[in-house]
C-alpha cells in the first residue's frame, strides 16, 4: 500500500492547465490517474492514439465536443466521459472557473508526456 497527496506531486504544465499524474507506469498498476486542471476559458484540440481515457469531472463545468462537432456534451461534477475509441475531441471549460477531472489512462502514462497545442489540429501523445 501507498499514500500519494496531489499537493506533493508536481504537476505537469500541458497547455491550456496542469495534470497531478497520481499513478503512472512505473507504479505497475496497469493504468494511471490523474487529477487535471482545465483552465477557466480554455479550449483544447486532444486526442489520445496510444491510450484509452476516462474522465470523472469533480468540480467546474465545460463541454466535450467531437471533432466534427456532431456531439457536444456538457460536463459537471458527477458525469463522466470515456473515449473508448481514441477520439478526437475538444474539451472546453467554462470561463467563470476551472474544471477538475479525474482522469484514468490505459495503458499508463509514463508521466513526462506532454501536449503541443495548436488551433489546426489534435495534440496528441
Amino acid at each position: 500500500m501507498f499514500i500519494r497527496k496531489r499537493n506533493e506531486i508536481e504537476g505537469i504544465h500541458w497547455g491550456n492547465g496542469t495534470s497531478h499524474r497520481m499513478l503512472t507506469e512505473k507504479d505497475g498498476m496497469g493504468f494511471t490517474v490523474a487529477h487535471t486542471v482545465v483552465n477557466a476559458g480554455s479550449e483544447s484540440r486532444l486526442q489520445y492514439r496510444r491510450h484509452l481515457e476516462a474522465c470523472y469531472c469533480i468540480s467546474g463545468r465545460g463541454n466535450v465536443i467531437s471533432a466534427d462537432g456532431s456531439e457536444h456534451h456538457i460536463i459537471e461534477p458527477g458525469y463522466i466521459y470515456v473515449l473508448d475509441k481514441h477520439d478526437p475531441h475538444i474539451l472546453q471549460a467554462d470561463a467563470d472557473q476551472d474544471l477538475h477531472l479525474i482522469s484514468v489512462f490505459n495503458p499508463p502514462l509514463t508521466g513526462e508526456e506532454q501536449h503541443q497545442l495548436s488551433a489546426d489540429g489534435f495534440s496528441q501523445y
